[in-house]
C-alpha cells in the first residue's frame, strides 16, 4: 500500500463525514440554533468568557486538544500493524471521538458554559457532580506533571526547539496586541509564524542546552540528565501559572492561533513530502512480531484503544469543549465546525504521523521498522517513540530539500508547542474545575479558591508534587498507563452524560450510547489490567489511584443508570395521567 493513496484516501472520508454524519447530528439530534444565546455573551467578563471569531476559537480548540497524543499514541500503536490503528484512528474519530467532542461542548454552551463535570449534578444528580470532577481532578493533575515532564525531556532531547517554543510568547503577545488594535488577524497571524519560523532556524544554529552545567556538579550522566530535566519543569509549571490566569485574548488566543498556522505548515510539508516521494508502507499490516510466542509485546485488545486515544476518541477533550473553548464560541452553529471538525482534524494528524512512520521512517526500507518495533522494549522509551516520528518526518522534508536537521527541529518545534499549549489549557480548565467544586449554592467560590491565582498556586503545586515525587526521564513513562486509562474513562463517563441529556430531551440515544459502551468496556478491562501490574510492581500510589477511581465509576454508573429509571417511570406517570385525563 502508497502511504500517499491511504493519506488520501482518509482526508476524502473526513469531509464525507463532517458534510453528512456531523450535519445530521447537528440537524437532526442537536437541532443548532443561533438564536440560542452563548455564554460567552451571556458571562462575558474580558478574562475566560469572551466572544471569539470561529477561525480563532478553532485554533485554540484544536491546539488545546491535539498535544503529544495524536503523536506519540500512533508512533506506539503502530506496534500491532499499522491496519489495526489506521482503522482504530478513522472509525473512531467519525463514530466516537467527533461525536464526544461535539456533543459535550453543545450541552455545555446550552447550560451557562459549565464544564461536564458541573453538568453532571445538573444532568444525573447532585452527588454525583463531586466523582466525576474528581475524576477530572486527578486526571489534569497528571496532565499538567506528565506534559511538564515530556516537554523537559523533549527540550534536552532537541535543544534546538528550546528558544524558537520561548520566542512563541513575546511573538503571541504581540499578535494579540495587534487584533485587539483591529488589525487583520489573518495577515498578522502569517507574519507572527514567519517570525516563528525566523526563530527555529536561529535555534538550529544556536541550541539551548542544561545537561552540561548539571555535568559540571555532578559526574553521574543520568543524575545530570534528571536534573536539567527537572529545571525545565520547574520554569515549566512556573509559566503556566501566569499563562493560565492572564486573560484569554493577550496570550492563549493568539498563541493557538499562531500554532494553528503552524499545525498547516507541519501537516502539509508532511503531505508535499508524500506526495514527492510518495514512500511505499514497509511497515507489516499486522506485526508478526506482535504474536510470535517469545513476544513481550501485550495483546492488541484492550491496549491499542487506551494507547491510541487523541486521534481517535480522548475524554480530555470533553474537558477543552466545556473547560476553555466553550466560554469563547461566538454562536451555537460554530460549535459543529469547531468540535466536530477540530476532532477530525486532529485524526487526520494522526494518520499522518502513522504514515511518517510506516513509510517515512524507512523511506521503503523495511528495516527501519523492524529495527525499532522488533519488541516492546525497543519502542518502550518515550525518546524511541517520538524519535520514530521526527526521523521519518525529517526523511520526507528530505524529499522537499529541507535539511535534515531543520527539519527536525521544525517538527520538535511542532510537537513541543502543542504539548505547551495542552499544558496551559489544562492549568486553567482545573482551576476552572477546582473552583466548581467549592462553590456555594449562592454561586459564589468559598474563598480564597475564588482568587484565579490562589486556585491556579494549589493546581501547580499539586502538580509539581506529583512530578518530583519521580525521576524525571521516566516518571511520565510511569504515569502514560494511567493517564491512558483514565482519559478514555473519562470519554465513556462523558458520553453517558450526554446519553442520559438527550433521553431527558427525547432525542435518539443511540448515536452517543452505543459508543459510550464501546469505550466503557475496554477502559475498564485496561483499568482492570493496568491495577494488577501496579499491584505486581509493588507501585502503592498508582494501585491506590485505580482502586479510588474504579470506585467513582461504578458509583457514577449507578447513579446515571437510576436517573434513567427516574427519567422512564416520569414519563411513564405522564403518559398515564395523558390517557385517564
Amino acid at each position: 500500500m502508497n502511504s500517499l493513496l491511504l493519506v488520501l484516501l482518509a482526508f476524502t472520508g473526513y469531509i464525507l463525514a463532517y458534510r453528512t454524519y456531523g450535519k445530521f447530528l447537528a440537524k437532526k439530534i442537536f437541532n443548532l440554533s443561533d438564536q440560542n444565546s452563548m455564554p460567552s455573551h451571556e458571562l462575558q467578563d474580558g478574562v475566560d468568557y469572551v466572544p471569539t471569531k470561529k477561525h480563532i476559537i478553532f485554533g485554540h480548540h484544536f491546539t488545546t486538544i491535539a498535544g503529544l497524543g495524536p503523536i506519540v499514541g500512533p508512533a506506539i500503536g503502530i506496534i500491532w500493524g499499522w491496519l489495526p490503528a489506521f482503522i482504530w484512528v478513522f472509525l473512531g474519530s467519525i463514530l466516537m471521538g467527533a461525536v464526544h467532542d461535539f456533543t459535550t461542548l453543545v450541552i455545555s454552551a446550552r447550560n451557562k458554559g459549565k464544564t461536564i463535570g458541573e453538568l453532571t449534578g445538573d444532568i444525573i444528580s447532585p452527588s454525583t457532580r463531586y466523582a466525576f470532577q474528581f475524576i477530572m481532578q486527578f486526571l489534569l493533575l497528571i496532565v499538567i506533571s506528565v506534559f511538564a515532564m515530556i516537554v523537559g525531556l523533549l527540550f534536552e532531547q532537541y535543544p534546538s526547539a528550546v528558544f524558537p517554543v520561548w520566542m512563541q510568547i513575546p511573538i503571541a503577545v504581540w499578535l494579540g496586541l495587534q487584533i485587539q488594535k483591529g488589525k487583520n488577524d489573518l495577515v498578522y497571524s502569517i507574519i507572527a509564524v514567519i517570525l516563528m519560523y525566523v526563530t527555529v532556524v536561529i535555534g538550529v544554529w544556536f541550541p539551548i542546552r542544561l545537561t552540561p552545567f548539571f555535568n559540571s556538579l555532578t559526574e553521574d550522566p543520568e543524575k545530570a540528565k534528571n536534573l536539567a530535566i527537572s529545571a525545565w519543569v520547574l520554569v515549566l509549571l512556573v509559566y503556566v501559572f501566569f499563562a493560565s490566569t492572564v486573560p484569554v485574548q493577550k496570550l492563549l488566543q493568539p498563541r493557538d492561533y499562531i500554532n494553528s498556522h503552524q499545525l498547516l505548515v507541519a501537516m502539509g510539508l508532511l503531505f508535499l513530502g508524500l506526495v514527492v516521494a510518495h514512500p511505499p508502507i514497509t511497515a507489516p499490516a499486522f506485526n508478526p512480531a506482535a504474536t510470535a510466542p517469545s513476544s513481550d509485546i501485550p495483546p492488541l485488545a484492550p491496549l491499542l484503544f487506551i494507547t491510541v486515544a487523541c486521534g481517535a476518541i480522548s475524554g480530555f477533550h470533553s474537558l477543552a469543549s466545556s473547560g476553555t473553548t466553550v466560554k469563547q464560541v461566538d454562536k451555537e452553529s460554530d460549535t459543529l465546525f469547531i468540535g466536530y471538525g477540530g476532532m477530525l482534524l486532529e485524526s487526520l494528524l494522526a494518520v499522518l504521523v502513522l504514515m511518517a512512520v510506516a513509510g517515512g521512517l524507512g523511506m521503503g526500507n523495511p528495516d527501519a521498522f523492524n529495527e525499532h518495533y522488533s519488541t516492546w522494549a525497543s519502542a518502550s522509551g518515550l525518546e524511541a517513540k517520538l524519535s520514530a516520528f521526527v526521523d521519518g518526518s525529517a526523511n520526507l522534508f528530505g524529499s522537499l530539500k529541507i535539511p535534515t536537521n531543520v527539519g527536525r527541529a521544525i517538527i520538535a518545534v511542532f510537537i513541543v508547542s502543542f504539548a505547551n499549549t495542552t499544558l496551559d489549557s489544562a492549568t486553567r480548565i482545573q482551576r476552572l474545575s477546582l473552583q466548581e467544586i467549592f462553590t456555594k449554592r449562592s454561586g459564589k467560590v468559598i474563598k480564597p479558591l475564588g482568587n484565579r491565582y490562589v486556585a491556579t498556586f494549589i493546581v501547580v503545586l499539586a502538580a509539581a508534587l506529583l512530578a518530583f515525587s519521580k525521576p524525571a526521564a521516566k516518571g511520565a513513562l510511569d504515569l502514560w498507563p494511567m493517564f491512558g486509562s483514565l482519559n478514555q474513562l473519562l470519554a465513556a463517563l462523558a458520553l453517558a452524560i450526554v446519553s442520559v441529556y438527550l433521553i431527558q430531551k427525547k432525542k435518539n440515544v443511540l448515536f452517543t450510547f452505543i459508543p459510550m459502551i464501546f469505550v466503557l468496556i475496554i477502559t475498564v478491562w485496561a483499568m482492570i489490567q493496568n491495577l494488577i501490574e501496579f499491584t505486581r510492581e509493588n507501585d502503592s500510589v498508582l494501585a491506590v489511584l485505580s482502586v479510588l477511581i474504579l470506585t467513582l465509576t461504578i458509583w457514577l454508573l449507578v447513579s446515571s443508570v437510576s436517573s434513567l429509571f427516574r427519567i422512564r417511570k416520569g414519563v411513564m406517570k405522564t403518559h398515564e395521567s395523558e390517557l385517564i385525563n
